[in-house]
């Protein structure tokens, strides 16, 4: 019982529906979160959000770099005490480095040296047995193609490239990397504060833009809407989720009037500038 009002009181804080709605949600769906919030959704009575996240780990994100190469690592504890610790951040900072000397292989990582000469795995399982928490070396990701730029942005750092969203930027033009080291830094600060899941509508994950057209279609479905109508209503809602959750199409952070591809239509002028690739990491997404 006392299982399943803490999971209506989860349902509540990630949708704002009433108690009575988000008990019959939990006990429709079996207690499983996420079906709950889709079927909540269907129903025309959860706010709609490209992201009803569980974030069940703490930990921290390092970038490293070296001239125009780049590493990101996330690195989970279980609580943020731990985060804070100097000999977990020393462990974090240390990987994120081999990270990067190894091309953001993860197996070579973890089978590499650490400065004490013990390997990354073993040195994890005795910093895990010295500090008592789970610890994971969750994903690693590495930017070193030379023709490309590259360029990091780690948002609201504890210390230098430590701390809770990082993101990594490709970008391609025959512009020098510090002609547009202002639009690398400020494109990556964008991308850590919207999160798009893609470059363009191209490279949008087609699993999840059909979970959000049957979503749509089930919640005009409900509303009793004339088929023609509900039609022409659901296209306007699924264009308005493709714009707001690819990068190209999303409104410029810095001015709002203007979209990304026209900011970077802009800076080219008579050149091109193309986003090539751009991962963010935010600790404990998606856990």
């Amino acid at each position: 019982m006392a299982s399943d009002l803490d999971k209506v009181k989860k349902l509540r804080e990630l949708t704002g529906v009433g108690f009575k709605d988000c008990k019959i949600a939990i006990d429709e769906n079996g207690g499983d979160i996420e079906k709950s919030i889709e079927f909540l959704r269907k129903k025309g009575i959860a706010k709609a959000s490209k992201k009803m996240e569980r974030v069940a780990a703490d930990g921290l994100i390092c970038i490293s770099e070296n001239e125009n190469k780049f590493s990101i690592v996330e690195i989970n504890s279980e609580t943020d005490f731990v985060a804070k610790n100097n000999e977990f951040i020393k462990f974090v900072e240390e990987i994120s480095d081999l990270a990067l000397s190894n091309s953001g292989n993860k197996e070579k990582m973890l089978n590499s040296k650490m400065k004490n000469q013990i390997v990354v795995k073993d040195n994890l399982i005795n910093l895990i047995s010295k500090i008592g928490e789970k610890i994971s070396i969750r994903r690693i990701d590495s930017f070193n193609e030379s023709e490309l730029l590259n360029f990091s942005y780690m948002h609201s750092a504890v210390k230098k490239n430590l701390g809770k969203i990082g993101v990594l930027l490709s970008l391609k033009s025959p512009k020098s990397k510090s002609e547009l080291s202002e639009l690398g830094k400020q494109l990556s600060m964008h991308i850590a504060a919207l999160s798009p899941l893609s470059i363009d509508k191209s490279d949008l994950d087609k699993n999840i833009l059909n979970k959000e057209k049957e979503i749509i279609t089930e919640e005009l479905k409900n509303s009793g809407k004339d088929s023609k109508i509900a039609e022409k209503i659901a296209l306007g809602k699924l264009n308005k989720f493709v714009n707001d959750n690819t990068l190209l199409n999303q409104e410029w952070i810095i001015e709002p009037k203007k979209k990304v591809k026209d900011v970077l239509k802009n800076a080219a002028g008579n050149d091109s500038i193309e986003v090539v690739r751009f991962v963010r990491y935010k600790v404990g997404e998606g856990v």
